[in-house]
């Protein structure tokens, strides 16, 4: 019996080389030591029992993903397709709404970038799920769109297990961090204000549609307001830990952040570019 599932896992390796990695990091988390200390660190550096929803046509994957999750305290549910993903964010089968979705790129019903979409959409509190992209294509050019389209982070396959992890981790820490420089809750500059803890900005009174990401980095430029930041330090900041990243990805945040605080986005007076440098926010405005 033994015999034939790593067989079976041999050609399944031929097809997805990311199963590899999976299969290996899930037989070492099954070892009693190396489990005690995959727990550990999930008391330490994110919540007990998140709610993760994975949409992923591919069943076998998601399962393998899924239970390599658990062993750090994340609980997935799984949906197949496109359309049983978004019924599952509006109305959560165990009543829990997912605090996180990991989503692929390819899906048999729905373009995965057209997911994002659809979720940013959604009525609620379901379109501020942070969503992390997963793809199998290689051009940068599809990520810029689904990060275009509202996904938070994405991370293309095949992928460590472990940075999968890291991941998650970094963008819940980010949800649930009270760590913050300045200790009010709504920070205000002119007509732009950020509620911390309703995840809201508001301009002029009319609320400024951003992700969870997007908000986070427009929080860690306001919280060091006169500092130019570069895109490292920038990533570090929302993170919580450097890790490797697409660069260019931060320019797209921060246009679709200018677009939505900004009077005229490309002529902005919030968040300047230092040109070989990185970002500003400034202190005086309006």
């Amino acid at each position: 019996m033994r015999m034939v599932a790593k067989t079976a896992f041999r050609v399944l390796f031929k097809k997805k080389p990311l199963l590899t990695e999976l299969y290996k990091e899930f037989n070492t988390a099954r070892a009693p030591a190396t489990t005690m200390a995959v727990h550990e660190i999930a008391h330490y550096a994110c919540p007990m029992s998140s709610q993760l929803l994975m949409i992923e046509d591919d069943a076998r994957l998601a399962h393998m993903v899924s239970t390599y999750l658990a062993q750090s305290g994340l609980q997935v549910t799984h949906c197949a397709d496109g359309k049983s993903g978004l019924a599952h964010l509006q109305n959560p089968e165990s009543g829990i709404p997912a605090e996180l979705v990991i989503l692929d790129l390819m899906l048999p019903d729905i373009d995965g970038l057209e997911m994002c979409r659809r979720i940013r959409s959604l009525p609620g509190s379901a379109a501020q799920v942070p969503v992390l992209m997963l793809t199998a294509k290689g051009d940068p050019m599809d990520r810029i769109v689904g990060l275009e389209m509202g996904a938070d982070d994405y991370l293309p396959k095949p992928f460590e297990p472990r940075e999968l992890l890291a991941r998650i981790r970094a963008i819940l820490r980010r949800r649930t961090n009270g760590g913050r420089i300045s200790s009010a809750q709504v920070l205000r500059f002119g007509t732009l204000e950020i509620d911390r803890d309703a995840h809201t900005v508001t301009v002029a009174g009319q609320l400024a549609e951003l992700t969870a990401y997007q908000f986070d980095l427009l929080l860690a430029l306001v919280e060091r307001a006169g500092r130019v930041l570069t895109r490292d330090q920038i990533m570090e900041a929302v993170r919580g830990r450097e890790l490797e990243a697409f660069d260019r990805s931060i320019d797209v945040h921060m246009g679709r952040i200018r677009a939505a605080i900004e009077t005229d986005a490309k002529n902005p007076r919030r968040i300047l570019t230092v040109r070989g440098v990185g970002y500003m926010f400034a202190k005086q405005q309006d």
